[in-house]
């Protein structure tokens, strides 16, 4: 998925904070996002992918939290 459908997806469905991530990204300002390896970061597993791997491309070191506790 490019970066145009990933966007008009995410602004379809009022997914105002993954864009406001993105964003962050884009200019820089977001470094690290930690993520429990079961959620992931949305429900739609293609969309979910496509914006974890986008964040990835633009710096964002994606960590996975041990769930266990």
């Amino acid at each position: 998925m490019d970066r145009e459908n990933m966007i008009q997806v995410l602004t379809d469905n009022n997914m105002i904070e993954i864009l406001e991530l993105i964003e962050d990204a884009e200019r820089g300002h977001l470094h690290e996002l930690e993520l429990a390896p079961s959620l992931g970061l949305l429900r739609d597993e293609k969309l979910n992918k496509a914006v974890l791997d986008y964040l990835t491309e633009n710096g964002v070191e994606i960590i996975y939290v041990d769930e266990e506790v």
